[in-house]
């Protein structure tokens, strides 16, 4: 049965649905299905049934089926946001999706129905900051953080801005019952650099959590203290190859199914930075493998063998064969993707 991949078109109002092979990593596009508003962010629903799409231009988020013979998508519903998301999650129940917001500079939180649509909001409110980047619970449900960047509306085709960001941390607790986020204790984890965390994964057995930084080009590992749901640096890594200066920023990161190797996508230096991570959840360098041009965003197949990266520059997708041994990245091909490709996704078919 092959797998879906998804890749929000923002400057085409649509999103391009594709099949993925699980043997070969080979895509074929199955059609496009029309989103208008500039999609550009997506998520989906734990059981793997229901895309959730948040629109940039027109600020909404929008619930789509996905049929899992096909991959195509059907339309449940579509709710306006006073901003526009930057980054979705449902939580580890599957009963709420969390939001943050870019330019809103806050969070909230939705209640999702029986359907698996988004529907009211449980939390609809609660202010953080300009440049909130992302938001996720950790694998209890009982906190999440919320990283702010170090510069704002930086883009890395442009020379700096002299436009700071908070370059902050901000921890949370969450109620699972009732959908409420409340601020943690401390709430705050200042950055000793301006690296400008961005989005972040957590290790499936370690208490540990990986943060992009935007800014800094780097990653930096923090371990969780599982009883107040604080953060604390363990180990801060460059993105980037000895003796790079010219200007770069670190865009999305994920990890296999393993938890073996590690992913960050460098725009910039136009490549995907890679990591073996040790017994102890730390981190050592794997290298840069070429990629498109700005890759804003990226994603690992369900098996965690191949990875596809989005260039945002290029509107083209780059496939490669991840080596299960090693973490190598093995270049496969490239395809049209379209106008401005502002996430990308990837999920398992079948029942």
């Amino acid at each position: 049965m092959p797998n879906a991949l998804y890749v929000c078109l923002q400057d085409e109002d649509k999103i391009a649905a594709f099949t993925i092979d699980p043997g070969t990593g080979g895509l074929t596009r199955q059609g496009d299905v029309p989103a208008a508003g500039g999609p550009s962010v997506l998520a989906i629903s734990l059981d793997g049934r229901t895309l959730y799409v948040g629109h940039r231009t027109a600020p909404a988020i929008s619930s789509f089926r996905i049929d899992h013979g096909t991959g195509g998508l059907t339309l449940l519903g579509t709710v306006s946001q006073e901003h526009a998301p930057t980054f979705l999650a449902p939580d580890r129940t599957g009963t709420h999706l969390l939001c943050a917001y870019y330019q809103g500079a806050g969070v909230a939180v939705r209640r999702l129905g029986a359907d698996g649509a988004v529907g009211a909001a449980s939390h609809s409110w609660l202010a953080t900051a300009p440049g909130a980047h992302a938001i996720a619970t950790d694998r209890s449900n009982r906190f999440a953080f919320v990283p702010h960047i170090a510069r704002l509306n930086d883009n890395v085709l442009e020379p700096p801005k002299d436009n700071p960001g908070p370059n902050v941390i901000m921890q949370f607790r969450f109620d699972a019952q009732a959908g409420n986020l409340t601020p943690n204790s401390p709430l705050r984890v200042e950055q000793a650099e301006r690296l400008g965390p961005r989005h972040y994964c957590f290790h499936p057995t370690q208490d540990v959590v990986y943060f992009s930084n935007e800014q800094g080009c780097s990653v930096t590992g923090y371990r969780l203290d599982t009883a107040n749901g604080a953060l604390s640096a363990i180990q801060t890594i460059t993105t980037l190859p000895t003796g790079y200066a010219a200007r770069n920023t670190c865009s999305q990161i994920h990890l296999t199914p393993s938890a073996r190797f590690l992913y960050v996508g460098n725009r910039g230096h136009n490549s995907i930075a890679g990591f073996a991570v040790d017994g102890t959840g730390r981190l050592t360098v794997n290298g840069q493998t070429s990629t498109e041009p700005v890759p804003s965003a990226f994603c690992l197949d369900p098996a965690g063998q191949f990875l596809f990266a989005a260039g945002s520059a290029s509107g083209r997708l780059a496939a490669y064969r991840i080596n299960g041994e090693t973490g190598a990245l093995t270049p496969l091909t490239t395809y049209a993707a379209g106008q401005r490709p502002q996430a990308v996704l990837a999920t398992r078919l079948g029942a």
